[in-house]
């Protein structure tokens, strides 16, 4: 089978085509003919850090963590899928797992589930790693009908989609960003824009809590933009965020009361303790797809195999509005 590999790493190391056996099925597993999967900033990571980063596979390496495609083998004991199902999850690129640059994947059935009837395999390759970080932060952060919620980073890849399962869920719905676009893809979602370059965060709680703070945080930007979610909460609120790799004085969450949830999404597939639970995350969350209440926003540009490289620049750049889809 073709797939990409790195022979290398580094921040400009290239994806080279290698012809690598086809993976045979084992038992609880199914190999999966990819149809298209997507770059996320763990990808960039890997690729540039390599053995600095312990979930790094080694080398010659084939990533790609997010997958849409159909089921070509099934192995012993698996009976809820089968041969021909459309499928899509996040199985593989880091540590011993291979990833889906490839045309051809072995995927842990707890680590999938069927795809979304109502979108394309690119957008279902867009959705699996971002979508279990943005509910499983929501799930812990205890979200609920009433409760005025802030998605730092509203119009990012875990942002986008974490505003649209607020909404499900019954918040009232506010986001953070910058820039026309940014604030177009807030507002689009139904959740209230805030431009955190433009207004002070003691500004924007007073006009939308009368002062009172967010109840519940979900911060994709993390760093030392935690402290600007700590400022914004409110008492005894709940925070989750997907980057906590920082030293940061707790002092205003102590005195606020808050509640601190780090959401790392790779954990059960680099320990193999609770996979299961993403596999049933992916069916909610194309049960929530397909009743028309979340949809992933995909990049305007384009890429297929050939031009791997091209789109883990893009990743990189910044530039991107959406997630990056490489189409297999």
């Amino acid at each position: 089978m073709k797939a990409m590999t790195l022979t290398a790493y580094g921040e400009t190391a290239e994806f080279e085509a290698a012809d690598l056996p086809k993976p045979e099925p084992i038992s609880g597993h199914v190999v999966v003919r990819v149809a298209a999967s997507s770059v996320n900033t763990v990808d960039t990571m890997i690729r540039a850090m390599g053995s600095d980063l312990p979930l790094s596979p080694a080398l010659p390496a084939v990533l790609g963590m997010d997958f849409a495609g159909v089921i070509e083998a099934v192995g012993e004991g698996v009976n809820a899928f089968a041969v021909g199902d459309e499928v899509y999850g996040c199985a593989g690129g880091l540590a011993d797992l291979q990833g889906a640059l490839a045309e051809f994947m072995l995927a842990d059935t707890r680590l999938i589930a069927h795809k979304p009837k109502s979108i394309s395999m690119r957008e279902a390759a867009a959705m699996p790693l971002v979508g279990i970080t943005a509910y499983e932060g929501l799930e812990r952060a205890g979200i609920a009908a009433g409760q005025k919620v802030l998605v730092q980073g509203g119009a990012g890849g875990v942002g986008h989609l974490a505003l649209q399962l607020a909404k499900y869920f019954g918040a009232e719905v506010y986001g953070t960003g910058t820039g026309d676009t940014q604030m177009d893809v807030i507002k689009g979602y139904g959740a209230t824009p805030i431009d955190f370059a433009a207004e002070k965060i003691a500004d924007y709680v007073e006009k939308y809590t009368n002062g009172a703070g967010f109840d519940l945080i979900f911060d994709t930007v993390g760093g030392a933009n935690m402290t600007n979610s700590f400022e914004a909460a409110a008492l005894n609120a709940n925070i989750a965020s997907t980057v906590g790799l920082l030293e940061i004085d707790l002092s205003p969450a102590h005195f606020k009361g808050l509640s601190l949830h780090i959401v790392f999404m790779l954990l059960p597939m680099l320990s193999n303790q609770g996979r299961e639970k993403h596999g049933a995350i992916l069916a909610k969350l194309a049960e929530i797809v397909d009743a028309g209440a979340m949809r992933p926003l995909l990049d305007e540009q384009g890429f297929d195999l050939d031009n791997v490289v091209g789109a883990y620049d893009r990743l990189t750049s910044g530039k991107a509005i959406g997630k990056v889809v490489v189409e297999v």
